[in-house]
């Protein structure tokens, strides 16, 4: 099937921006035992989105950087460090992180929603309320307790826990320019589970 100019645009301009948006750092306490039977969330949806829903994020991050452009904002640190990877987490460990991940977005962007964006934040935040459901879902049906969160995903829960405080013109930006590698990046690994390496 041949690919049209428009979508092999959006799939360069996904990759630029891939290698460009912060992640995060952190150093592992020890080894963490993966929970049985967790091989990731080889949901449908997390495994990548359809050539439209990624227009409308792109659609709906331009927005959100022209809106966040004229605001005055001084950010004392990258709430998505460059160097953050689901990859340094074990398997049962990274729809934990993205779970958590996907609820920060969920809700910094709903408050952005109620702004004269609202209208191309619809299908992306409709988008994301369903990824965060399979992820619930996912995380329900594991089997047995999870060990609790140790090394780089203690590390990644307490900084989004603490991202709360941050100004809300800081994580409005943060949230906009890591949404392409929770969507091209976070979503697959997720559902890749062990392969993802």
């Amino acid at each position: 099937m041949r690919t049209r100019p428009d979508v092999a645009w959006a799939s360069l301009l996904v990759l630029v921006l891939v290698l460009t948006i912060p992640v995060l750092t952190g150093t592992a306490a020890g080894p963490v035992p993966e929970a049985p039977g967790a091989r990731g969330c080889p949901a449908a949806q997390l495994k990548s989105l359809s050539p439209g829903e990624l227009q409308a994020f792109k659609r709906a991050k331009d927005a959100l950087e022209e809106w966040l452009l004229p605001k005055d904002r001084s950010c004392s640190s990258r709430l998505f460090p460059r160097t953050r990877d689901l990859r340094q987490l074990q398997v049962w460990e990274r729809p934990v992180a993205l779970e958590a991940e996907v609820a920060l977005t969920l809700q910094v962007l709903g408050g952005v929603s109620n702004s004269s964006l609202g209208a191309v934040l619809d299908q992306p935040l409709g988008t994301l309320h369903h990824v965060h459901t399979e992820l619930q879902a996912c995380l329900s049906a594991q089997p047995g307790a999870r060990p609790r969160p140790r090394g780089h995903l203690q590390h990644w829960l307490h900084r989004l826990r603490e991202a709360q405080r941050q100004s809300r013109g800081c994580l409005e930006a943060s949230v906009t320019f890591n949404l392409f590698r929770l969507l091209s990046r976070d979503l697959p690994c997720v559902a890749s589970g062990d392969l993802c390496v």
